[in-house]
């Protein structure tokens, strides 16, 4: 998976796919999840999370311990 963005306590991934299948993206690739990525990090909480609910995005949770 690709990271694309991370801010704070925060992480955006955008996009994920297995070496085999492709090589790398491409240079304006990036730059539209880059875009992308940060205006995702310019909502507040309640706004994620309204979107998490509503199935626009989905929340990964990480285990350190794993």
């Amino acid at each position: 998976m690709i990271v694309i963005y991370r801010a704070k306590d925060r992480a955006v991934f955008l996009y994920g796919f297995a070496k085999s299948e492709r090589e790398n993206i491409e240079d304006d690739e990036l730059e539209t999840m880059r875009d992308t990525a940060a205006e995702f990090l310019a909502h507040d909480d309640a706004a994620l999370n309204a979107a998490v609910r509503l199935g626009k995005i989905e929340e990964l949770d990480h285990d350190p311990e794993a």
